[in-house]
């Protein structure tokens, strides 16, 4: 036999690549990190009075555009296209065309400038011997193994960490950090330099809220918001996540304001699909009028320290596209999608949030902090699957299935259910439908809803949480064969950018199964 080989060494070499490149495959499916798993649950065994330490900070995680080429676009589409007149500085000398590929909307979006400068946000939280870090970022969306390398590189028991959670803001206006919209001639190239600069400057962050640890007095608020002029449902049914939570947290001893976590459901994507600029769109604005205050008239103060962010659920989908956003002057409705509706969104939900913890906020009886934490695997049957076997998108596969997480956490009487992707506001808090035509009919899986089964007095659920694996629908409502529903001509959108019609039923089991954890671990509300 060996003869046989070394007489047809074409043959032999091939049949060499062939097991080689089968290896190679097999182990980019399996991703960077196939050993990692998350199992915890625990809570705080300290008092409950016992003071709880709280500390934050921030990076800016702007891509410098300076380091990119510069391009000239002929008929302002906010696409680059060559055969159009479009042109470009080769500013590195290679010969091709290297630039920020804004992620959302389309994949032929490069950016021309900066409306406001992106972040990472940090939260860390200590009570007794345990510690948590919420990190908020503004992304369109990160896999989950871009979340592991943060957290793998800090060294927990050194800096006294036992969980890191992230979020990613969805913002459709920053750097592609996913690889589904880095549009460009063959061979593809991904923004591997930005993703470095992301897990550094997000690393600082938390470092930085770690060190900043001080003794925190802690208050919460929450109000059902109505949807006209803020977010519009664009797919049947309409559901929406319509609490706006906050958490305010002041130092024991100066009285001024570390942090304030903002939670709320809506798509960043108030500056349009034809926005060239990167930005953290209506999230921005936000925070800003949150920490600095607007001016007169209509005006707020500020409450000072830092903002963070993290986004609601937006399946479904929830967005301020055609949306009339009334601007807080009280005259000017902005109709156009632009800076104008995205200044005004961000500035009405400020004015909401800093009079809703300056009137209605409750202190935290409860300073006792509790976690359940676990890896979960989903089938991946959708528009993905392939490109996730390959390891060119959320390499992590398998035999079928995609490794993610959910997380949920306990602060006092707040608590907060983390979901790795979009997940529609009818799993959460109820509506789930069996419409005509959908391609699953029967009685709803995702039922009763995830809100109701929390235990705090606040609840948040949380998405693009550890991971982003695309919408997560309600297995009765799938709908991508014809007749489609609700009279639809075409297939919807969500089914499209979704793992699959198992996914829904799949996460809704697992969120289930992490509360029960969670409430079995820490108890009733003392």
């Amino acid at each position: 036999m060996f003869r046989f080989f070394r007489r047809r060494p074409i043959i032999t070499a091939f049949l060499l690549l062939l097991v080689g490149g089968g290896i190679f495959v097999r182990v980019r499916m399996h991703g960077p990190y196939r050993d990692y798993r998350v199992s915890q649950a625990w809570v705080s065994q300290a008092p409950a009075d016992e003071a709880l330490l709280v500390g934050a900070a921030m990076r800016d995680i702007t891509p410098e555009l300076a380091a990119y080429d510069s391009w000239v676009d002929a008929d302002q589409n906010s696409k680059f296209e060559p055969d159009k007149g479009d042109t470009y500085e080769d500013r590195n000398g290679n010969g091709d065309f290297d630039f920020v590929w804004l992620g959302g909307f389309d994949a032929n979006r490069p950016a021309q400038g900066v409306n406001d400068p992106l972040s990472s946000r940090a939260i860390a939280v200590r009570h007794g011997e345990r510690t948590v870090v919420l990190v908020s970022i503004d992304s369109v969306g990160l896999t989950h193994e871009r979340f592991i390398r943060i957290r793998k590189s800090i060294d927990h028991a050194a800096y006294g960490i036992d969980h890191i959670i992230f979020s990613s803001t969805h913002t459709h206006n920053s750097p592609d950090t996913m690889g589904i919209w880095s549009y460009r001639r063959l061979p593809f190239r991904f923004d591997h330099d930005y993703i470095d600069l992301l897990t550094v400057r997000t690393r600082e962050a938390i470092l930085d809220a770690m060190s900043n640890l001080q003794p925190a007095e802690t208050s919460y608020a929450s109000l059902q918001m109505e949807p006209a002029g803020y977010v519009r449902d664009s797919r049947k049914p309409e559901v929406y996540d319509r609490v706006l939570g906050a958490v305010h947290f002041k130092g024991k001893d100066t009285q001024e304001t570390i942090a304030t976590l903002v939670s709320w459901g809506n798509h960043p994507e108030a500056m349009g699909s034809k926005n060239p600029l990167v930005s953290s769109d209506f999230v921005h604005y936000l925070r800003e009028g949150v920490e600095k205050g607007l001016p007169e008239p209509n005006g707020c103060r500020g409450l000072g320290g830092l903002c963070v962010f993290f986004q609601g659920t937006v399946g479904g989908l929830m967005t301020p596209l055609g949306v009339d956003v009334p601007d807080r002057d009280g005259v000017t409705i902005h109709e156009e999608d632009g800076p104008g509706k995205t200044k005004a969104l961000g500035e009405n939900l400020a004015l909401r949030t800093v009079a809703l913890l300056e009137s209605e906020s409750t202190p935290l009886q409860s300073n006792k902090l509790a976690l359940a934490a676990e890896t979960i695997f989903v089938p991946i049957t959708g528009t993905y699957k392939y490109p996730i076997m390959l390891g060119v998108i959320h390499p992590g596969w398998y035999d079928g299935n995609a490794k993610s997480e959910i997380n949920a956490l306990r602060l006092g009487e707040v608590e907060m259910l983390m979901i790795p992707g979009e997940i529609y506001p009818e799993i959460v808090d109820g509506g789930v439908e069996s419409p005509e035509g959908a391609d699953f009919p029967g009685e709803p899986i995702e039922a009763p809803p995830l809100r109701p089964q929390m235990k705090g007095e606040l609840n948040l659920v949380i998405g693009l949480a550890n991971d982003e694996i695309g919408y997560i629908l309600p297995r009765t409502q799938w709908d991508s064969k014809a007749p489609y529903t609700y009279g639809r001509d075409k297939r919807p959108y969500g089914e499209i950018t979704s793992g699959g019609s198992g996914l829904g039923p799949i996460i809704y089991q697992k969120s289930k199964a992490v509360l029960t954890e969670l409430h079995n671990t820490s108890g009733p509300l003392e």
